[in-house]
C-alpha cells in the first residue's frame, strides 16, 4: 500500500535539467562527453535524480556553453 504511511515524493527538475532532457540525444551524448560523463549519468542528472555534483556542475557548464554560443 503505497502511501500508507508517507506520501509519494516526487522529483522535481531544475530549469537546466528540463532544458536538458529536451535535446536531441545526439546532442546530449556531446554534451555529456564534453563534460567528460556517460549519457546514462547525464539522463539521471536531467531527470533529477541524484548524481556526483562534479557531474553535475560539469553538466551545467556544458549547458551554459551551448546557450552561449547561440
Amino acid at each position: 500500500m503505497r502511501g500508507f504511511l508517507s506520501p509519494a515524493l516526487r522529483k522535481t527538475q531544475t530549469e537546466p535539467q528540463i532544458r536538458f532532457s529536451g535535446l536531441a540525444r545526439g546532442r546530449r551524448v556531446k554534451l555529456a562527453a564534453s563534460a567528460k560523463t556517460t549519457l546514462v549519468k547525464a539522463d539521471q542528472w536531467a531527470r533529477g535524480e541524484e548524481v556526483d555534483t562534479q557531474v553535475a556542475e560539469a553538466l551545467l557548464t556544458a549547458l551554459s556553453s551551448l546557450k552561449a554560443k547561440k
